[in-house]
Parts: structure tokens; C-alpha cells; sequence
């Protein structure tokens, strides 16, 4: 996903700069001005041959700067490890686990339970034996568990406390850990295991008490992602029940992004919610 994005990004700048319609250029390869269009945007498999045609046509003939671009061809087209779980994973939320594992950062609010990046086993199998399905087969379940977990490994929160990697920073409202999730004792391992990895270089946990009150991001849950490569945009995920949007214009980016640094300096801070999670959990 994110290899086709940058490529069709690379794609879209050259074209641009040699003055070449996306009608021409769809032309050139036996395809529609839509097709270029799609390209461009990362939402279509590339075919070495017509990376290689439209380089051509854009002038692009010097072996060294070609071969870079028909090698990211070449490696978008192979299949994410989540493209395994394609069986319990909906096409929308496939584009969101690729970004995710790409990102070099990535900035959450979440209101109804833990984010799933910081969730325990058992309470992941709580909320999705809970959800809006409750009818879902066991092995369903284990497979939608071994997912979730999966996805956890881009902080890898197991290894030595390196500053490089995928940061997270993580509002989450009180009310999530107060809703119990698969009884007592995975609420408290859950607890134990948020206060461990709040103390991760790479993770940033906050809670946003009840006494807050109203604040900058009640519009509801949203996911920040950004990303090393200069040539890819931010983007903001919204899910919804069956759906979810991406945005990527830089204004809207920017309105989410500062909704929630406001919603941060209100929150309580790193230490403070570690206090906070370490009660929660003595008193159940």
C-alpha cells in the first residue's frame, strides 16, 4: 500500500514536470486517463511495464534513476502479512493495517476501549467476542485475536528501549477502562499492561479524566498516521461501523492533528495517568 502510494506520488511529479496529460500518459501505456489517476494515488497494482513505459515517455532514460523506481514497482506488488487474515479482514481496514505498519508515527484518540495497539489477548477477545457481531464462530474470534496481536509488533515494545522505530502517542478517555471487558482479572492484567509499556520510549499514554468535560476532539475517535517518506501525506483514519474514511488533505490533517495536542494539554500527564491506572486497577 504505502509502495504504491510513493510510487504513484513519484509517478504524478514527474509527469507534472514534463507537461504530460494524465490523458497522454494513459495513452502511452493502453489505459484511461482514470486508470493514471488511480495510479497516482496508490490505489492500483503497478505493472513493471508500465512504470517502465511511462519513465519513457517522461524522460526518465538514465538506468540509475529508473531502476529504483521499477524495483518500488516490483515490491508493491507483493502481499502484506496481513493479507493472510484476508478472510476476517474487510477490504477497508486492509488499507488501514498497511498504512499502520508503515507509519513512523502515529497519534490516537480512542473513547470506547483500549487501543488495540495496547491491548492484552484476552481483553482483545473480550471486545471482539462483544462487538457489534457477537455471533462470530470461536475460530473466527482466534483468528481476529492473532490479527490484532500481529499488528502490535510495529512498536515492539519487547525489545531494548530504542528511540527509532513507530512512536505512539495515545489519548484514551476514562470511561474506556471502566468499562469492563472480560471480567476482573483481564481488566486488571489490562491495566498492569498499560502502565508497562506507558513506561516504553516510543509510547505516550494519557487519559482524559471525566472532570474534563467537554473538549477539543468529542467529535469522536480518530487516528493521526505520518510517515518517514517526505513524498507521502499525513492521514487521519475515521472508522465507522462498516466503512472507514481516510484524509489526507493537509488542512483537515492539520485540524485533527491540533484537536488533539489541545485534548493532550488537558489530559493528564504520563506520570499522573500511570497513578491513575495503578488505582483503577487496586480497586477492582
Amino acid at each position: 500500500m504505502v509502495r504504491r502510494i510513493l510510487l504513484g506520488s513519484q509517478l504524478r511529479r514527474l509527469r507534472e514536470s514534463r507537461g504530460v496529460t494524465r490523458e497522454a500518459a494513459g495513452y502511452s501505456i493502453r489505459a484511461s486517463e482514470s486508470k493514471i489517476s488511480r495510479m497516482e494515488l496508490g490505489r492500483v497494482s503497478f505493472k513493471a511495464r508500465d512504470v517502465a513505459d511511462l519513465l519513457t515517455l517522461y524522460g526518465v532514460n538514465d538506468e540509475s534513476e529508473r531502476e529504483p523506481l521499477l524495483r518500488l514497482a516490483k515490491e508493491s506488488s507483493v502481499a502484506g502479512w496481513w493479507h493472510s487474515y484476508s478472510d476476517v479482514l474487510p477490504g477497508w481496514f486492509q488499507t488501514y493495517v498497511g498504512l499502520e505498519g508503515a507509519a513512523s508515527g502515529i497519534s490516537a484518540y480512542e473513547v470506547q476501549f483500549v487501543h488495540g495497539l495496547l491491548q492484552t489477548e484476552d481483553y482483545a477477545r473480550a471486545v471482539i467476542s462483544h462487538g457489534h457481531r457477537t455471533d462470530l464462530p470461536r475460530d473466527e474470534v482466534d483468528r481476529r485475536v492473532a490479527l490484532r496481536l500481529q499488528r502490535q509488533r510495529v512498536l515492539n515494545t519487547e525489545g531494548p528501549g530504542s528511540e527509532s522505530g513507530t512512536h505512539l502517542v495515545c489519548v484514551l478517555e476514562e470511561g474506556a477502562l471502566r468499562r469492563p471487558f472480560g471480567g476482573p482479572r483481564v481488566m486488571r492484567d489490562q491495566l498492569e499492561h498499560l502502565i508497562q509499556v506507558s513506561e516504553h520510549p516510543r509510547i505516550t499514554l494519557q487519559l482524559a479524566p471525566f472532570d474534563l468535560g467537554g473538549h477539543s476532539a468529542e467529535s469522536g475517535p480518530f487516528t493521526v498516521l505520518r510517515f518517514p517518506e517526505p513524498d507521502l501525506s499525513d492521514v487521519v483514519y475515521l472508522e465507522q461501523l462498516t466503512s472507514a474514511l481516510y484524509l489526507d488533505k493537509a488542512d483537515e490533517v492539520d485540524q485533527y492533528q491540533r484537536a488533539l495536542d489541545r485534548l493532550r494539554e488537558h489530559s493528564l500527564s504520563a506520570a499522573s495517568t500511570r497513578d491513575l491506572l495503578r488505582e483503577l486497577k487496586r480497586k477492582i
